[in-house]
């Protein structure tokens, strides 16, 4: 196994120099085209002062050169921290203060939102870097995509070690702060290393790059690719919700792997978007991130019968997936319960109770991984790292916040969260944070957050309960999107005269949850009245 995720660009790029590693809109990159970019741009990265350790954050839409930028930093010896170029300027701009970075690299499409940033305040050690001719802005420019196109493109000297952060992706923190999880070369190349194996992905194999970059599904698809010598599809950010463009790109790419959240393939199946028998180059299905409905799943199998689909399961802190289950074959009623299987090779998937003893067969208790993908912890944050990852009995175990059983067949379950916090389309979310962001609204008296299943495309809904009568939930979503990004702003909301409380004096979020339910099911009988739920 290599010791740095660089090395496995360095080394297709000597076997297979002229075949294509990135597609994207019907342009090809090849392997020596990326090598030698990313070499080129390391350099410029070196030469601006950034040193083995500094971290380098991608303010790039998903793009050949977003993934030449981030073997630029793996190579000058940084970490890369990739940016939601969709989340406010002042949630970035905090997360540069957080992991302090020596450099951002953006292009002109997302210049206004780093102006915005550097007007907020971000680190004065920050300097600016163009990947084009990039535009006016305040601050330290430090090169531009030419000015490093000028350099040589010669490998450069050997940093890192397995054990040094490979990349820093910024999770829902329930404080309202965005955390940092660290993860590691190592983390990364184990994985990848097994799943290569496990899938028997080969050059000539054509994968799916649909996730943004700083989710970390995308470490794999980007990561397997290289690692196999094959060819990633990144898909156009215009066509991430239109179901029957998806299926388009998947059949007009002739992809032999597709790898995305549920949501999307339940949405394509709403849509009826699969035809029976369609994509007859795809060889894999996989998803991970939250549960898929047996419904949709049945859909899906149904339609392409010689696919081979499997459940992948992790938290971020895991690195990509720490578990896999594959389907054996279509579920026979849309009851089944589909599990997250066995731990993927040098993983450990631990159910236990209170005290940290492992739980009986069909007892449930609450999820810890152990293993090969544990991060290091959380960037700079010694307290967040101790609550979340422990030394026990077991080794160092990382709790999950899930409730899972194991099955009398020895399969793991899972059951749902002991926390606040929820999964929607995949993204990782803490309600607390919603929360901390409401009471930071003027004229916001009290707020509470809960989700509940609406049946939708969005899966799990957020729904906002507020006391403040002099404010419309309009305003509060202009104000929460100045502070969070898209996919936290809640979907439903009610405004009370004062909170329901249970018998401790706290917020009785039962109630709530009983309260948006009824709304809801109220709203659906109003716009299709005589329609059955």
């Amino acid at each position: 196994m290599k010791a740095r995720l660089q090395d496995l660009l360095t080394e297709q790029a000597s076997r297979r120099a002229d075949d294509a590693a990135i597609v994207f809109k019907g342009r090809a990159t090849t392997y020596a085209e990326l090598h030698e970019s990313s070499n080129r741009l390391a350099r410029a990265l070196q030469d601006a002062g950034c040193r083995e350790g500094d971290r380098v954050a991608l303010l790039l839409p998903k793009s050949p050169d977003a993934l030449i930028a981030m073997f630029a930093a793996l190579k000058a010896g940084c970490m890369y921290v990739p940016l939601d170029c969709s989340s406010p300027a002042l949630r970035l701009a905090r997360i540069l203060q957080i992991c302090e970075s020596r450099c951002v690299l953006a292009v002109q499409p997302t210049g206004g939102l780093l102006a915005e940033m550097i007007a907020l305040g971000i680190p004065e050690t920050t300097r600016l870097a163009w990947l084009d001719d990039g535009m006016a802005v305040d601050g330290d420019v430090a090169f531009t995509r030419r000015d490093a196109d000028s350099l040589p493109p010669k490998d450069l000297d050997a940093i890192h070690t397995a054990a040094d952060g490979a990349h820093i992706l910024f999770t829902s923190g329930s404080t309202g702060t965005p955390k940092g999880v660290v993860i590691t070369h190592a983390n990364v190349l184990h994985f990848v290393d097994w799943a290569v194996r496990y899938f028997d992905i080969r050059p000539g194999d054509r994968l799916s790059g649909h996730p943004p970059l700083h989710f970390d599904l995308s470490t794999f698809d980007i990561c397997g690719t290289i690692a196999a010598g094959a060819e990633i599809h990144l898909l156009p950010q215009e066509l991430s919700l239109l179901p029957h463009r998806l299926a388009a790109f998947i059949r007009d790419s002739a992809l032999t792997q597709w790898f995305s959240v549920p949501s999307i393939l339940h949405h394509m199946a709403k849509f009826d978007a699969v035809q029976p028998h369609d994509f007859p180059s795809l060889k894999r299905l996989l998803w991970c991130g939250e549960k898929f409905p047996t419904p949709a799943l049945m859909y899906w199998m149904q339609r392409l019968p010689r696919v081979a689909f499997t459940n992948l399961y992790g938290p971020t802190e895991a690195t990509i997936a720490s578990s896999f289950y594959r389907v054996p074959a279509c579920p026979k009623d849309e009851t089944t319960e589909v599990p997250i299987g066995e731990p993927c090779e040098g993983e450990r998937l631990l159910v236990l109770d209170g005290d940290l003893q492992p739980c009986p067969p069909e007892i449930v208790g609450e999820l810890y991984i152990a293993g090969a993908g544990l991060s290091p912890g959380y960037w700079r944050d010694e307290e967040k790292t101790a609550q979340a990852f422990i030394d026990s009995t077991h080794g160092r175990i990382y709790r999950t916040g899930d409730l899972a059983r194991v099955g009398v067949n020895g399969m793991i379950y899972l059951v749902g969260r002991a926390d606040t916090q929820i999964k929607s389309r995949g993204y990782r979310i803490e309600l607390g944070e919603i929360e901390a962001a409401m009471h930071a609204i003027p004229g916001v008296q009290d707020a509470a957050v809960v989700a509940i299943d609406a049946g939708g495309f969005e899966g799990l809904a957020i729904c906002c309960a507020y006391v403040g009568a002099d404010l419309s939930p309009i305003a509060l979503r202009r104000k929460l999107g100045q502070s969070l990004p898209h996919y936290m702003i809640p979907a439903q909301w009610m405004t009370l005269e004062q909170m329901p409380l249970n018998g401790n004096g706290k917020v009785a979020r039962p109630r709530l949850k009983q309260m948006f339910l009824e709304q809801h099911a109220a709203h659906n009988a109003a716009v299709a009245p005589g329609v059955r739920a």
